[in-house]
């Protein structure tokens, strides 16, 4: 069977076993495919790329927030009144 793999690099659970460091840096900054039995398990991201990701959903999250309230009524409120 054919799965996709999303990385340019991929590594066997062994490889990751046998020297998790090493399996990271391969990917250059970027994921790795972590491979079981030749399918994606799962992918190993670093720490950066894995922060980035994460603001990215919050972006859209909070975009999709926005845009749900665009049609509603504003309403004006005076500082000195918080």
């Amino acid at each position: 069977m054919v799965y996709p793999i999303f990385a340019n690099v991929a590594a066997s659970v062994s490889e990751l076993k046998k020297n998790p460091m090493a399996t990271v840096a391969a990917g250059d900054g970027a994921a790795v495919a972590i491979l079981n039995r030749n399918e994606p398990a799962f992918y190993c991201v670093p720490a950066s790329v894995y922060a980035a990701m994460m603001e990215r959903l919050e972006d859209i999250e909070l975009n999709a927030i926005a845009d749900a309230r665009q049609g509603e009524a504003v309403v004006k409120v005076k500082l000195s009144d918080l």
